[in-house]
């Protein structure tokens, strides 16, 4: 996700006066976005402070932080938090809520949440042994271990909040520190982190022999119009030429589609054909809450899918920390609503590493993993695969100070894991920086030799 430049205000007669002559210079929209801006403000804050308080365990003072870092004007939200429900208001406008559910984390009330409330959680089965099949740790270097305490300590005096820093090489993890109020088991949001494991997901059904990411049109809606030359392909690459507006504004696509929609991949689904599939490369978080809607209709529902991400994903892997976010519609929000610890983040990075195969079983075919960190066909930016962003295939590389083959899970709040083949090693870090993190610099010094 990128900034937002968002949010609010109305209520009384002379604080909407002073609305209508500062939001266009303070807050970033037009008076006549006010509307949008509201719905969009108290959608989030619900949204978000429901999950920090539900699944992460956080403390008020933290959540509204982490909220205030997208707009000061959030300080002007109302949350009232109730047994498993956040309620959000801005003075008094825009009351919107949110649902905690054991095992599905927070959804928005929006329309008919019927499908979540009827849905069965089996819990994933966890061990003692040694990760990343189970949740034990012997295999600490002290020597790296020093240089990530003191990489998240100076990150954290530099103001950039790192909540989670861990090194995993060889297949073993070797390093890992935590800021405060968080430990081994806390679940983390990584934001668009979780479009990586939307296309895991994809690719494990296709390891099954149910999807086929060349295939056209993939859904039945496009196969009488412009769409029905757009691949599975297109969609994991961000090139399927679907005309959806990204940008993080009031009323935008993608803020209607996390904040205020029932089913959230509806707008992208309705989205019209700018351009030729593969031609242009064009992040869009629509696109890949149509393949989380092309899975749930794939396996059946939101039963099915959820029954199907406990047992080909989580219990294989061993994610016992990991929380998957449904829209009020029954369908993962695959673009953005992963919480998970960073152990079990670092799990689907060494998933990658060993090319699709970890603890003794293969979920992802070795040629899957290897389109996934492929540069795609784009006449503007190679450098992306299968929701994954890529160090190489552009004229010049991504992060410089990095291996050629590194590619990573990217998102919102630097959000990162890296995966580098070369020198078998990933790195996890989770955190809630609203500037620029050192992602190329900070990560080199965590690379055998750096």
């Amino acid at each position: 996700m990128k900034k937002f430049s968002l949010f609010l205000v109305g209520g009384a007669s002379a604080l909407l006066l002073a609305v209508t002559l500062l939001a266009p210079r303070l807050l970033g929209f037009s008076v006549t976005q006010l509307g949008d801006a509201v719905r969009v403000a108290t959608g989030m804050g619900a949204k978000l402070a429901c999950s920090g308080r539900f699944v992460s365990g956080f403390d008020r003072a933290r959540i509204m932080g982490d909220l205030a870092s997208y707009s000061p004007a959030t300080h002007l939200l109302q949350l009232d938090y109730g047994d498993k429900r956040v309620t959000a208001t801005l003075l008094g406008l825009g009351r919107t809520s949110a649902t905690y559910r054991e095992g599905l984390g927070c959804t928005l009330d929006i329309g008919d949440t019927g499908p979540l409330d009827r849905v069965r959680i089996t819990p994933v089965e966890t061990s003692g042994e040694e990760w990343p099949q189970g949740s034990s740790v012997s295999s600490i270097d002290p020597a790296l271990q020093k240089r990530v305490e003191a990489m998240l300590a100076a990150d954290n005096r530099a103001g950039l909040q790192t909540r989670a820093l861990l090194v995993v090489q060889g297949g073993k993890l070797v390093a890992e520190a935590y800021g405060p109020g968080i430990d081994t088991q806390t679940p983390l949001l990584g934001w668009s982190m979780g479009k990586s494991l939307t296309a895991i997901m994809l690719g494990r059904l296709e390891h099954l022999g149910v999807a086929d990411t060349g295939a056209t049109p993939v859904f039945s809606q496009w196969q009488e119009d412009e769409r029905a030359g757009i691949a599975m392909e297109d969609l994991l690459q961000m090139t399927s030429g679907l005309d959806f507006d990204e940008t993080y504004a009031p009323g935008s696509d993608a803020t209607e589609m996390l904040f205020s929609a029932h089913s959230a991949s509806d707008l992208p689904m309705a989205s019209p054909a700018r351009l030729d599939p593969g031609s242009h490369f064009s992040y869009s978080s629509g696109t890949t809450n149509l393949v989380a809607r092309w899975i749930h209709e794939r396996l059946g529902g939101t039963q099915a899918s959820l029954d199907f991400f406990r047992e080909e994903i989580l219990q294989p892997l061993g994610m016992a920390h990991t929380v998957f976010e449904m829209d009020p519609s029954g369908v993962f929000v695959g673009s953005s609503y992963i919480y998970a610890s960073a152990r079990d983040w670092a799990r689907l990075g060494q998933l990658m590493l060993d090319r699709g195969e970890l603890n003794g079983q293969r979920l992802l075919s070795e040629d899957w993993v290897e389109r996934a960190a492929m540069p795609n066909s784009s006449d503007n930016e190679p450098r992306y695969g299968y929701q994954f962003w890529l160090n190489r295939g552009g004229t010049s590389p991504r992060y410089p100070q990095l291996p050629d083959d590194v590619f990573l899970m990217q998102g919102n709040r630097r959000q990162r894991v890296l995966i580098s083949p070369s020198t078998d090693t990933v790195v996890v870090r989770l955190g809630w920086s609203a500037s620029r993190y050192p992602t190329g610099e900070n990560f080199a010094r965590l690379l055998p030799g750096g």
